[in-house]
């Protein structure tokens, strides 16, 4: 690991990223700053919640229940919050094609909202719903919420956010479009993750296995750190960013 503290190993990161051909894998911790907390930790939403609402089978027996907690969770207390410096940034990058787009672990949407076109929602998205029944998907913002659970227009079937939950297994287009990026990086920002969910977390190794140089931007060591990190900014992801930004 390189520690960017010098202007010596700034100017290495700042000829990286010039370079172009890299990809951006975000995690909780790049939405902390918008206002979302991370569901880990002692004040992770897993502290105030019961994470058996995003159980599959939980789901299926319970479905009024879960989505009790639910649209709490992520439709209620989230739905003012805007993307930060760092979501227009790596929006930025992918304009000045510095990178090829993002992988995000994140359900928030904060990236595309931001202006990113090119972004793997590797967990899926709390902006869609989709039928348990027939399959049908629909945008959030077109399915009244208030009477739970919120039902298929077409068939009466449970309608459950368009995200993964435990149980369930990653979106294969999402991860087929990741091991692609992957395989092509030249170098991986890894933003605000602490590489601790499977299989999302495997894929900085994968890029580091293929000859990417990783940066990481993250407040605290992470799996990565210590292990496949050739540059590591301790910050926030706003201020890492800003140091980003500051290089192109």
């Amino acid at each position: 690991m390189v520690p960017v503290t010098t202007p010596e190993t700034i100017q290495k990161v700042r000829e990286i990223i010039q370079m172009g051909g890299g990809v951006a894998f975000t995690g909780a911790g790049i939405s902390v700053e918008s206002g979302i907390p991370p569901f880990r930790g002692p004040n992770g939403l897993w502290s105030r919640y019961d994470p058996k609402i995003l159980d599959i089978d939980y789901f299926r027996a319970n479905p009024k229940r879960a989505w009790e907690g639910i649209l709490e969770l992520f439709y209620l207390k989230f739905q003012n919050v805007k993307p930060n410096f760092a979501h227009f940034c790596l929006a930025d990058l992918e304009r000045k094609g510095k990178i090829l787009g993002v992988i995000t672990q994140n359900i928030d949407n904060l990236h595309q909202l931001a202006g990113s076109q090119r972004v793997v929602e590797f967990h899926g998205t709390a902006s869609r719903l989709q039928c348990l029944q027939c399959g049908r998907k629909y945008p959030t913002s077109q399915i009244g919420l208030e009477k739970l659970p919120p039902q298929c227009p077409q068939c009466g079937g449970v309608l459950k956010p368009d995200f993964v939950f435990f149980g369930e297994p990653i979106p294969p287009d999402a991860f087929s479009q990741s091991l692609q990026w992957v395989s092509q990086a030249n170098f991986m920002l890894v933003i605000g993750t602490s590489g601790e969910i499977q299989p999302a977390s495997q894929l900085p190794f994968l890029a580091k296995e293929r000859g990417a140089t990783i940066i990481e931007i993250n407040i605290e060591s992470s799996a990565y750190t210590h292990t496949i990190t050739d540059f590591f900014i301790q910050s926030p992801a706003t201020k890492g960013c800003q140091l980003i930004e500051e290089m192109v």
